[in-house]
């Protein structure tokens, strides 16, 4: 079993939304997720978790490597809705990732009550639930 997402590029932030279980699959489709949203958009990315059924230790892994890999282009990870299965525990050298309890507490950090916005743009993998 593998994820799904949905990445929404807005001027002062990216939200990168997930679905599915961020297990050692799901890891590598995440890393390419990270890519695309590296090579599309600016500022803070918002990782939605509202739509994942659990993560495991790879899945946590993935998600301080791309807190590194965005730390290195000055963007940094922020997480809403962790799934209730675990917690994340960075190692010692990985950037400060914010952790919001909803979706709406993120965008609510970012001064933004929805993503209606015009000018945004969208990306998604085939899968993603509609």
């Amino acid at each position: 079993m593998t994820i799904e997402w949905q990445y929404t590029s807005g001027e002062d932030f990216g939200l990168l939304s997930l679905a599915g279980y961020l297990g050692s699959e799901g890891a590598h489709r995440f890393s390419g997720a990270i890519g695309w949203v590296l090579a599309r958009g600016t500022g803070p990315v918002v990782v939605d978790m509202t739509g994942l059924r659990g993560w495991s230790i790879e899945g946590q892994l993935a998600v301080t490597e791309a807190a590194r890999r965005l730390m290195a282009h000055d963007r940094s990870l922020e997480l809403a809705a962790i799934p209730a299965d675990g917690s994340l525990v960075p190692d010692g050298d990985c950037p400060p990732i914010a952790v919001h309890c909803d979706l709406a507490a993120a965008l609510a950090a970012h001064g933004a009550s929805d993503l209606a916005d015009d000018g945004r743009q969208d990306w998604r993998t085939s899968g993603w639930p509609t």
